[in-house]
């Protein structure tokens, strides 16, 4: 019996990379998984269902139990569609796992307005979707009696927690995600449902296409050495926070190879007051302590 026994996981962009390792671990952990991806380009282009017929191949070759998917996670009926599958292939939805993202990478004095759009669309909405009509359900569990212990992954970055030159457009969207995982935590666990978020650092398709990170992530020459970006070494915290007795909730956790840290949000930092309205003058000099040398 693994963590997961069980348990019914739904995971975004699970036909290659993260998603794929993700989809693989939980299936050994004894989740029954649907495993949804249009196969798109890593910029979003094109599709191919094949990517998530192969690994639901693998996991059946194994013994678990899977289904694909191929509902755009960033369509308003995709994503209804995309939850009721599980409830149609295997009765319930426990888990939620948003990693399904694109790159389109430009500075932003060159950026598209096409460019921003598609990203932010793959990104910011294809979490929100999947997830508002999860929690539609599990609120509609808990309404009919039942008791739910449901979990909600989301995927961001650090090019949008810290910030990435080149990434306006998928910084800002990994940064929206950051925010929304903490607002639904706040807002579903009254429903039982945890909301959690990963910033991952791996080996994808995305990152090998990033400028500067192709020779940065190539795996190491001695096989016998750790590959920390193997992106097999993100998905255990994913299981362990998809796991029903999870305490975490409302929390964002920065992952690579054996190393992971929890990221604290925006915080009130230093300061000026006083009791009565500042004047330009009078912020220059007083925030002069606080400006960067």
């Amino acid at each position: 019996m693994g963590v997961l026994d069980g348990r019914v996981a739904i995971i975004t962009g699970a036909g290659r990379g993260l998603g794929r390792e993700h989809a693989l671990l939980f299936a050994e952990e004894g989740a029954k998984v649907v495993v949804n991806d249009l196969g798109g380009a890593p910029d979003g282009g094109g599709s191919d269902r094949s990517a998530a017929e192969q690994v639901v191949d693998e996991i059946t070759a194994m013994g678990g139990e899977a289904v694909a998917n191929g509902d755009d996670v960033a369509d308003w009926d995709g994503g209804q569609a995309l939850i009721k599958s599980a409830i149609e292939a295997f009765g319930r939805l426990d888990v939620l796992v948003n990693n399904a993202g694109i790159l389109r990478d430009r500075v932003l004095i060159n950026m598209s307005e096409d460019e921003w759009d598609s990203v932010v669309k793959v990104h910011m909405k294809g979490h929100f979707v999947p997830t508002r009509w999860a929690a539609t359900y599990w609120r509609e569990q808990v309404k009919a009696g039942e008791e739910v212990k449901a979990s909600i992954i989301h995927t961001s970055s650090t090019s949008g927690l810290l910030g990435n030159p080149g990434q306006t457009n998928y910084g800002a969207a990994k940064a929206g995600i950051g925010s929304f995982s903490i607002i639904c935590a706040q807002e579903l666990a009254r429903y039982g449902v945890r909301s959690n978020c990963i910033a991952p650092a791996a080996r994808t398709r995305l990152t090998e296409a990033t400028p500067g990170l192709g020779e940065i992530v190539k795996p190491p020459e001695d096989v016998e050495a750790f590959d920390v970006w193997d992106p097999a070494n993100v998905s255990p915290l994913v299981a362990y926070l998809a796991t029903a007795d999870c305490p975490f909730n409302g929390s964002t956790f920065y992952v690579q190879g054996g190393t992971v840290r929890l990221m604290e949000p925006w915080r009130m930092g230093d300061g000026v007051e006083q009791a009565d309205r500042w004047s330009i003058d009078g912020l220059k000099e007083a925030l002069a302590k606080l400006a960067p040398v």
